[in-house]
């Protein structure tokens, strides 16, 4: 067997069209990106790039932990958000810092304990574990210290050029201010203050904290009045033929007034259906399986890519896609958006709600083949793609946090992050 048979090569079988790659090429980029290589007869013109990996960005590396970013630098079109990938050992602190972005934050692993102040000097304290979500809106004082078992988090940031290494850190600020005006503030001596850091610490490594009870302060102003926390079990999921959706936006989640998202399981052999939003652009991140997702905007433009875990992919405002289980693992990503109120709306709830004359009209089908279609009540989000896993026997689970729920395999899904 010569080497064009055993490697992947750019002719798509339905038509013949394409032929042999036989100059320089990497034959792994082939196999991870098979749509890229062999695109669908479907596509059609040019659309910018709309995945990137995490794994081909610079990784910060600090003491005990590290950070990578994806921004409108690496996707040029994502044009509404950024997005961070952290990682703290046990008792590695994020240091206390602000920004003019709203953060928006996943937890993937581990647990962390996270810290705020608002503009009213009310004061908030949580510890949250992996599928906990937290919103810091811009300009709230926070910090973020890794637990006993230590944590991998994502971030979302409100502005798509926003980077992880212009935030406004304490260390910094101080060690950039007169010393007198330092010591005046806090009421103290210079000679009081000679340890001070000289530099940001940004990432560094101390004690694991003690219980939120052993080190709560008091705060005559009180607490925040919104919990800046969100804990995944207490959301009930919608649950769809082939997987299921958690939906968390200002309704479930009221302290999140710039960010929402959904948190979407999909079986093998499943696919999150044919749809679009119409309130903001969608910009996803992989976390667990592989996908499949065509994006088409307008004009007759239309691009397949493929994800895999670690991906980050993103759709623009209103364009049309499907998200599809290509691997043999269920597929989990959360797709986060803009905008703090989570829409969608799905093509075969259009068509049903639809007369179906004017339906069968348009797509030259005859009104009694429309009439038989999809009529689901309820929101079916997650559909079948492989029509035979309807008839399989399918476990399907109930718990309340996708990040915390037994595969078929015996692994708990937050193991393989």
């Amino acid at each position: 067997m010569n080497n064009e048979e055993k490697e992947p090569q750019p002719i798509r079988a339905s038509d013949g069209k394409g032929y042999y790659n036989r100059g320089p090429h990497d034959s792994l980029r082939d196999i991870e990106g098979p749509d890229f290589l062999v695109p669908p007869a479907t596509d059609h013109g040019t659309l910018p790039n709309m995945r990137f990996s995490y794994d081909d960005v610079r990784n910060r590396l600090e003491d005990g932990g590290w950070a990578r970013e994806i921004t409108n630098r690496e996707i040029p079109a994502s044009d509404q958000v950024a997005g961070v990938d952290m990682n703290l050992g046990p008792g590695v602190y994020r240091e206390m810092h602000w920004h003019k972005e709203a953060e928006w934050g996943l937890m993937l692993y581990g647990n962390a304990r996270v810290t705020a102040i608002d503009e009213n000097g009310k004061s908030f304290i949580d510890d949250v574990k992996a599928g906990d979500i937290w919103n810091f809106e811009a300009g709230v004082a926070h910090s973020i210290q890794g637990l006993d078992q230590g944590c991998e988090f994502l971030l979302v940031f409100s502005e798509p050029d926003f980077s992880e290494n212009n935030t406004m850190l304490i260390t910094d600020w101080l060690a950039h201010t007169p010393k007198e005006i330092v010591a005046a503030n806090f009421k103290k001596k210079i000679s009081e203050l000679e340890n001070l850091p000289t530099k940001e610490k940004y990432i560094f490594k101390k004690a694991v904290p003690k219980p939120i009870e052993d080190v709560k302060r008091p705060n005559n102003n009180g607490e925040t009045p919104l919990p800046l926390t969100f804990h995944m079990d207490s959301l009930k999921p919608i649950e769809s033929e082939a997987g299921r959706v958690w939906i968390v936006d200002q309704k479930e989640f009221p302290a999140a007034k710039t960010i929402s998202a959904a948190i979407v399981e999909v079986e093998p052999g499943g696919m999150r259906e044919l749809h679009w939003h119409p309130k903001g652009a969608e910009w996803q991140y992989y976390i667990q399986g592989e996908a499949r997702m065509t994006v088409f905007n307008s004009n007759g433009l239309a691009r397949t890519f493929d994800y895999r875990a670690g991906d980050v992919g993103y759709v623009p405002t209103v364009a049309g896609h499907y998200v599809q289980n290509t691997g043999k693992e269920k597929l989990i990503f959360v797709e986060v958006f803009k905008n703090p109120d989570y829409s969608d709306i799905s093509l075969n709830k259009w068509m049903a709600t639809t007369p179906s004359q004017i339906v069968a009209d348009h797509l030259n089908l005859t009104k009694e083949f429309v009439e038989s279609l999809p009529q689901e009540e309820t929101p079916t989000p997650v559909i079948w793609f492989d029509q035979d896993k309807i008839n399989q026997d399918i476990k399907k689970h109930t718990s309340s946090n996708p990040f915390d729920r037994e595969e078929s395999n015996g692994l708990n899904a937050k193991d393989v992050f």
